[in-house]
């Protein structure tokens, strides 16, 4: 199975890298092919120029890969904080970037654009890793997890996508090691749940 692993976090320290490794080291025990794209290590633009949003746009080579290996995948893990209810701006910008049209949705035969589009990607399923400041208690009754509804309904069943399991780890600046480390332990069994040999 190919599975790709898309990290959007800046601090190479930070509990989502460390997120990542387990997903990564999980699926690699398993047998996966594993792409692992460290999204700001790798220097990933975030913005979309005005040119590339048409179907036959160029690519840059970056992008390209991305889009040829999203394609491809057979499951996808996604790792990212919370910040004000979103991703942060480097993978917004993998989303507008990548998932784009003739790879990820397409409009039926005289659709311009108005309709629903069909999905491209295979109907696989996504897990989506999050980490928050924010009481999990709280994020519901207070912001309706933003978040659940955006990748799930809004992103990834729009593409095609089957299946998204989420789970959202925190409160982080008040975690132990003792749980940090119970976390990634978890991040590993969901892993294995999922993305079985």
């Amino acid at each position: 199975m190919r599975v790709s692993v898309i990290l959007g976090h800046p601090d190479p320290k930070s509990l989502n890298h460390a997120i990542a490794a387990a997903a990564v080291n999980t699926l690699r025990e398993l047998g996966h092919e594993v792409r692992f794209h460290d999204l700001q290590a790798e220097g990933f633009d975030p913005v979309l120029p005005a040119g590339e949003a048409a179907r036959d746009a160029e690519l840059p080579p970056l992008v390209a890969l991305h889009c040829a290996e999203i394609a491809e995948a057979d499951g996808l893990i996604l790792m990212h904080p919370n910040w004000w209810g979103q991703p942060p701006a480097v993978l917004k910008g993998w989303v507008d970037r990548v998932l784009r049209p003739g790879v990820a949705y397409e409009f039926l035969p005289g659709d311009g654009g108005e309709g629903v589009p069909v999905g491209l990607l295979k109907p696989m399923t996504a897990l989506v890793l999050n980490t928050s400041n924010t009481l999990a208690a709280r994020e519901q009754a207070v912001f309706g997890d933003p978040l659940e509804r955006l990748w799930a309904d809004c992103i990834l069943r729009f593409c095609g996508v089957g299946k998204v399991v989420r789970r959202m780890f925190g409160v982080v600046c008040t975690s132990t090691a003792e749980q940090r480390h119970a976390w990634l332990a978890e991040v590993a069994e969901l892993v294995r749940r999922e993305f079985p040999a």
